[in-house]
């Protein structure tokens, strides 16, 4: 392990079981004032990667994982929206070392950076409460610079297999330049609204019909609009619209458009 500074200081590791679970655990054992934030924890590979719902996460070397530590960031209720900071934030980084043409690139409810229609990256936010009260927001990127996971259910991609060679360490200092603009464009949730229409202009599936996998069930229509706490707006077959806060959206076989 060693710490370097960039613009935004960084705790490097060879190998870790989770740079997730690193920067929460960090963080909830420190003493009042002491905890290092912001701050990036950035590892080789980790050993026990996950993404949502407690999936794995292939985290073998050549990849970038990297989570960055942010203490009070919102109100409680505004946190949520750091989602939407952070997908913004890593398809300006991919943009900006790559060149990408914009039309191959994009978001996809609610984090999911996207080329060419695979994966690019897993973007999971974990919170905890801090010994002196305060709340901590931890966002974990695995982005796939040299390879990406196979037996998904879902394409993948790397930056490798799009074209675009990258050292991990290249686009961690994009991403760190990309996130201090995006927060500050977010501004503890105020800007919120310049957050949306910014995530609105790159987003993927907008106008199109999807299938929402949910906890236990799937729903399907058209992906209508995104709404102003960042809720996708799903507008069923039967005319009827349905809020959806948390699920997994998929093209629907049906492609439909509006």
């Amino acid at each position: 392990m060693a710490a370097d500074r960039a613009a935004t200081p960084i705790i490097r590791f060879d190998e870790i079981g989770s740079t997730n679970q690193e920067a929460l655990a960090r963080a909830t054992g420190a003493s009042a004032g002491s905890v290092l934030a912001p701050c990036w924890f950035v590892a080789t590979r980790q050993t026990a990667g996950r993404g949502r719902r407690g999936r794995p996460w292939d985290s073998r070397p050549g990849n970038l994982y990297a989570s960055l530590l942010l203490v009070d960031p919102a109100s409680p209720d505004r946190q949520p929206e750091l989602c939407f900071v952070a997908a913004l934030a890593l398809y300006d980084a991919v943009r900006a070392v790559t060149g990408i043409d914009p039309l191959r690139i994009g978001v996809k409810w609610p984090n999911d950076v996207l080329i060419d229609g695979g994966k690019l990256a897993g973007i999971l936010l974990e919170g905890a409460v801090l010994a002196d009260g305060r709340g901590a927001t931890v966002i974990g990127f695995g982005v796939n610079c040299a390879r990406s996971p196979e037996d998904t259910p879902y394409p993948t991609t790397s930056l490798t297999g799009s074209g675009f060679p990258t050292a991990p360490e290249s686009l961690l200092v994009a991403l760190d330049a990309a996130m201090r603009d995006r927060l500050a464009q977010w501004e503890r949730g105020e800007g919120f609204t310049r957050t949306r229409e910014a995530w609105l202009r790159c987003a993927i599936g907008l106008g199109r019909g999807v299938t929402v996998r949910l906890q236990g069930r799937e729903t399907e229509g058209i992906f209508e609009a995104l709404d102003f706490s960042g809720a996708l707006v799903l507008r069923r077959p039967d005319g009827v619209r349905e809020t959806i806060r948390a699920g997994d959206v998929f093209p629907s076989s049906a492609g439909h458009r509006a």
